[in-house]
């Protein structure tokens, strides 16, 4: 079955099918003949699983926890029922501040901020959040790719350093040394690179536009 028709039996984009494959989340194997992707009943199932699961707010991480059984299904829903009762309890206190201040019928130029700012800190002291959460998770995923980032680039600078190592033990020509340097420098650019690239996704809502569906 190609991902035309995956699709329309999903109902969901070819953008956020071939997320869900980055994320591990689907593994199509390819048609041997074209190398196109050539999906089964199963993997449209498993799409609508993940489909209901994200409808229901449930993380990339926690569908993966479930799918590898690491996370019951259960307990991963009973989770997510005291998330969405806190960020319910945190909205209506938001609402009614944003009652509080369309009652005094404030216009833009002369909005006082102050007071609703502290009475927010008040707020805040007593468990209302006010920050986005999702740009919490936004930061957790840029952490992530910094980190994987950082070990590969330190275990090709360590490779560097054993090249020049061997180079004052033994010395060879001097262009068959910067020719060994090079290889691992190449690749500490590669990942510089795709980690801006990665970065720039995050932040543009690439995975935001996948929990839609």
């Amino acid at each position: 079955m190609k991902i035309n028709e995956v699709e329309q039996r999903a109902g969901i984009t070819k953008r956020n099918i071939r997320f869900y494959e980055q994320q591990g989340l689907l593994s199509p194997k390819r048609n041997g003949e074209n190398g196109y992707r050539d999906y089964t009943e199963e993997e449209v199932e498993t799409l609508k699983k993940i489909k209901l699961l994200r409808k229901l707010s449930l993380p990339i991480e926690e569908i993966r926890k479930i799918q590898n059984g690491d996370l019951i299904l259960e307990d991963a829903l009973m989770r997510q029922v005291i998330v969405l009762e806190r960020e319910k309890t945190d909205l209506e206190a938001t609402i009614k501040l944003c009652h509080s201040l369309s009652a005094e019928h404030c216009q833009y130029l002369t909005l006082s901020p102050e007071h609703y700012l502290e009475r927010m800190v008040e707020m805040e002291r007593d468990g209302t959040r006010f920050s986005n959460v999702d740009k919490q998770d936004v930061i957790r995923r840029k952490r992530g790719s910094i980190i994987a980032a950082a070990v590969f680039i330190m275990i090709m600078v360590f490779l560097i350093m054993i090249f020049v190592w061997g180079f004052l033990e033994d010395p060879i020509p001097l262009w068959m040394l910067c020719g060994f340097i090079l290889i691992p420098a190449v690749f500490i650019l590669g990942v510089i690179i795709s980690l801006v690239q990665r970065i720039k996704e995050i932040e543009g809502g690439e995975e935001d536009v996948a929990r839609k569906y």
